[in-house]
């Protein structure tokens, strides 16, 4: 499992302007969350420094937090803390979820931020998913989100260096993406992402971190969330765009 520690700590540079401040990125997701009751329960299972889970709290839900990374958890209970917001912070992978909750526990769970590939391959990836689903209660929904990996393939092994500056707490920093693409599917990949921050007196800091991934197709995914009990009822993927979400309900 990937772990994000080393980006936990400059993780913001990689999160938009617009989806930075929670309530923000919680708006992002309206459509699915005028889908809740009042005072849901919802899980945010891959919740990197915790914009979502922060923004969901404010809206009174009631928000679990959960991430692989000891670090992405350590800066979610952060976070809650500097808005004020009630959310339960803990470090679990997908897999040790049913560890933590019991079966049937939330009314919605996330799992965002292109996260899903980070599951070894096609057994890891249906554990993940088996995992979310049993702690949704019967007709409860899982949002996923996902790169498009049909284009990421098709556009092979490359460096990505952002176009523009990402200012954050005061300081500059350029993003860059390597992609190594493997040359089957079902083969491990890899991405590494760098951030170099440019300190007040002109000097360069990197921090980098190289991630495991398993990508796949979109009918894949949507064979996996039925054997699992899902049943798709938003997608909007399309081959031309870069990333889609996905709305599945429990049946």
């Amino acid at each position: 499992m990937t772990e994000y520690d080393v980006l936990a700590e400059v993780y913001e540079w990689l999160i938009s302007d617009a989806k930075l401040p929670p309530a923000e990125f919680a708006a992002s997701f309206d459509d699915v969350l005028s889908l809740l009751p009042s005072n849901a329960h919802v899980l945010d299972c891959s919740c990197g420094t915790g914009q979502l889970a922060v923004g969901l709290a404010g809206r009174g839900m009631q928000v679990v937090a959960t991430d692989a990374s000891e670090a992405m958890v350590r800066r979610t209970a952060e976070l809650s803390e500097e808005f004020g917001a009630s959310v339960r912070a803990v470090r679990a992978n997908w897999e040790e979820l049913p560890d933590h909750f019991e079966d049937d526990t939330f009314d919605m769970v996330f799992c965002v931020g292109n996260s899903l590939h980070h599951a070894a391959g096609a057994p890891g990836r249906g554990a993940a998913l088996e995992s979310m689903s049993r702690l949704l209660r019967p007709g409860g929904r899982l949002v996923l989100t996902s790169r498009t990996w049909e284009l990421v393939r098709a556009r092979g092994s490359r460096l990505d260096i952002r176009d523009r500056l990402v200012r954050r707490n005061g300081r500059d920093a350029v993003v860059v993406y390597r992609w190594e693409i493997a040359p089957h599917w079902e083969d491990e990949h890899h991405i590494e992402i760098a951030i170099a921050q440019v300190d007040a007196t002109g000097l360069v800091l990197v921090r980098s971190e190289l991630l495991s991934c398993w990508p796949y197709r979109y009918e894949e995914l949507e064979v996996e969330l039925h054997r699992v009990g899902l049943r798709t009822e938003v997608s909007t993927f399309d081959l031309e765009a870069e990333n889609y979400m996905v709305v599945a309900s429990k049946v």
